[in-house]
């Protein structure tokens, strides 16, 4: 039997998806792709501790507020408080208290598109 092995993408709609590529790669250095506005995120660049999270969530779930989209993105980030600064620089609004956890340390922030995005900071 056919097996998934991790998260191949993150899929969404925006009404500028070029507009929003370009934000994330101003604000937190994503490089994107030649041929579409996304970028691969390779294992080889990613912390040693780090995964992927496939999660879920109940229908009516208060954790992604206040964002009223049914997804969140949640990003890997080498310095949380840097990239928190960044994205809040660009027009960003920053979510609630800054964790610790388990895992590591998160945070949370608004894009443009009002989408709640997680940020992580493995330990």
């Amino acid at each position: 039997m056919a097996k998934a092995l991790g998260i191949g993408g993150v899929f969404f709609k925006s009404a500028d998806p070029a507009a929003l590529a370009s934000w994330y790669q101003k604000w937190l250095h994503i490089e994107l792709e030649q041929t579409f506005n996304g970028c691969c995120f390779s294992p080889d660049q990613l912390p040693a501790k780090s995964f992927a999270v496939w999660s879920p969530f109940e229908r009516n779930t208060d954790y992604f507020d206040p964002s009223k989209q049914s997804f969140m993105i949640n990003l890997i980030v080498d310095d949380l408080s840097e990239a928190l600064s960044q994205v809040a620089e660009g027009g960003a609004t920053l979510v609630g208290e800054t964790e610790e956890l388990e895992f590591g340390y998160f945070g949370w922030f608004m894009d443009p598109d009002n989408n709640k995005v997680e940020l992580w900071q493995p330990k």
